[in-house]
């Protein structure tokens, strides 16, 4: 079924390849059940929903696209949607689930279509990637806010926080950790960081007790399961939230292909119809509807397969062993709840940092104004104005009318403008 001889591969090394993801992106599973509940959803069925299609998602996409592909609940839309929709924009964690199945069901529909990737290659590639740098940007600048890194102030809207305190300094050693540790390419590098975090914090920090069970059964997930209110989220001024979801889900999705396959030599002839990437692509939109359904925000395509890759993971087999392994986190909330804020926020940060080195990838010596303009609001709006929707928008629109104004109608096309179309009605809805 899998195809391990013809992939020159074993069962056992398809083992260990799933276990290494797994070790890589355990972290999951703790950090969107604390970024979900602070949109008022109950951690304990959060953890088990995150669990759950995590473990769902994973073992389809293995069996369906026979592919080494983890999917999970994608860090960067889980704090839009708390942050963003939720706290920023006050719209009920029901709505914005809708807006999720809304997104996902589009995205299903455009994954047996040719249009899914008429819409992909009508972005430019260097725009895309500010996009991934913007979020990267948003989501650590959540993080260091949470932490208390960054605070308030009249004068400059914000500052440098009390590094005096000690869940300030757990905060930053958190994130120094994590990096380091993710730098030596250490396994498990994030939850290990929130290990050693958690461990400092209850040894230094008074008043804070651990808990004495480290597993329990599940949490029910009815809490949040089937209670998504789609009729909502189907009105004119969220139709840029869900544009947004839709995009991201695809660019998150597309990258995180293109950077695995690179190194399991899958995915590489864009001259022909490549069947295993449209396998994998219906599996991650179909995740997204059924994420939606038992209560948690956009599933994707996880970056951290890579590291099953690099363990030697080539078929889907990895897939369906990662899966498995999650099994595991379905017993493990109250060792999960025990764990401190200070120790969780850094991979926040972490991970912002890592998709902000998507930056790194564009050619600022070729650049042209149109796109470094573009690449520029993405970026910098995002994280000051608390909204994806609101730097994806400014990049559209500023890119097309500058294109426009430099009479470069060839460098634009239906796809671009549509979106640019479509994101103007941000602004004309604020204003």
């Amino acid at each position: 079924m899998f195809k391990l001889k013809e992939h020159n591969t074993t069962i056992s090394q398809e083992f260990l390849a799933g276990f290494t993801t797994f070790l890589t992106m355990m972290y999951i599973v703790p950090v969107n059940g604390y970024i979900l509940s602070q949109a008022g959803m109950p951690i304990g069925a959060v953890i088990t929903a995150t669990a759950l299609i995590t473990i769902f998602a994973t073992i389809f996409n293995g069996l369906w696209s026979n592919t080494p592909i983890a999917m999970s609940v994608g860090m960067g839309l889980n704090a839009y949607f708390t942050y963003g929709l939720v706290l920023g924009m006050k719209i009920p964690w029901q709505t914005a689930l809708g807006i999720v199945f809304i997104s996902g069901i589009i995205f299903v529909i455009l994954s047996f279509t040719k249009f899914r990737v008429w819409v992909i290659n009508s972005i430019p590639m260097d725009l895309r990637r500010s996009i991934s740098a913007g979020i990267g940007a948003f989501i650590a600048f959540i993080g260091l806010k949470e932490m208390h890194i960054i605070v308030p102030n009249k004068a400059t809207l914000v500052t440098l926080g009390n590094l005096s305190d000690p869940h300030v300094l757990i905060g930053v050693f958190g994130i120094i950790l994590a990096l380091i540790l993710y730098a030596y390419r250490i396994k498990g590098a994030f939850i290990l960081s929130v290990l050693i975090s958690s461990i400092i914090a209850y040894s230094f920090i008074p008043n804070m007790h651990f808990s004495n069970e480290f597993f329990s059964m599940p949490k029910s997930i009815a809490p949040i399961a089937l209670k998504l209110d789609i009729k909502s989220a189907l009105t004119l001024s969220l139709l840029p939230v869900i544009v947004t979801f839709l995009i991201t889900d695809m660019f998150d999705t597309i990258g995180t292909l293109s950077a695995v396959g690179a190194r399991a030599n899958l995915f590489q002839d864009e001259n022909k119809k490549d069947e295993t990437l449209e396998k994998t692509l219906e599996a991650d939109a179909i995740a997204t509807v059924a994420g939606s359904l038992m209560g948690v925000s956009t599933t994707t395509s996880f970056i951290e397969s890579a590291s099953g890759v690099e363990a030697g993971g080539r078929t889907g087999l990895t897939a369906v062993f990662t899966g498995l392994f999650f099994i595991l986190t379905l017993f493990m909330l109250p060792l999960f709840k025990s764990i401190p804020q200070a120790a969780i926020l850094p991979i926040l940060v972490a991970v912002g940092v890592l998709m902000f080195m998507e930056l790194g990838r564009i050619n600022f010596e070729k650049i042209d104004i149109a796109t470094a303009t573009a690449a520029f609001f993405s970026i910098i709006l995002m994280p000051l104005t608390y909204s994806i929707t609101n730097g994806l928008a400014a990049a559209f629109v500023t890119y097309t009318i500058i294109k426009l104004a430099q009479g470069k109608f060839k460098d634009l096309n239906i796809g671009v403008v549509t979106i640019a179309i479509i994101s103007l009605i941000v602004f004309i809805v604020h204003g």
